[in-house]
């Protein structure tokens, strides 16, 4: 289904755009980043927080932690200082990066399981297709931050795969 090429590549693109998005973000006031635009996380900064925390859980998850729930907690308002978020979305990018330079095709085999947050049933599905989810799961909110922005008057930069330096 996927490789770990593939992995890299989206690792890649979910770097470049992350910063594409902060880029733009940082020529808004903190009260312009957390206005409600009405997306479904509301603001452009609870939906980056999402995707900052959702990362985490999936990239745990993929690592074999069944639980990541009970050490990570997702939160939509944390981190609040726009800073803090930033230095932090740099380690998420570079912890994605780095679990994409170590896989290897047989790491994409198999299964990952996972109890859903205060869940007892366990769930699986295919690690290849999980992966695919971290990315597209990523590119799906991103998509939505791009819309808010450009609405607020900022200007990321294109989207398009092929455009990726």
């Amino acid at each position: 289904m996927i490789s770990p090429e593939y992995c890299r590549l989206m690792a890649r693109y979910n770097t470049w755009q992350n910063a594409s998005l902060v880029t733009a973000a940082d020529g808004l006031t903190h009260a312009e980043r957390w206005r409600d635009r009405g997306a479904f996380f509301r603001s452009i900064a609870a939906t980056l927080n999402h995707l900052y925390w959702a990362d985490a859980l999936m990239l745990q998850r993929l690592k074999g932690n069944e639980r990541p729930e009970e050490t990570i907690k997702h939160s939509l308002t944390n981190p609040s200082d726009w800073d803090d978020y930033k230095t932090l979305r740099l380690q998420r990018n570079e912890e994605i990066e780095t679990w994409t330079a170590q896989l290897r095709d047989a790491d994409l085999g198999g299964m990952v399981a996972w109890y859903p947050a205060g869940g007892s049933t366990r769930v699986e599905k295919s690690k290849a297709l999980f992966a695919v989810s971290l990315f597209n799961h990523q590119t799906h909110h991103r998509g939505q931050v791009h819309a808010m922005l450009t609405a607020a008057g900022a200007k990321p930069q294109p989207t398009d795969l092929p455009m990726l330096p």
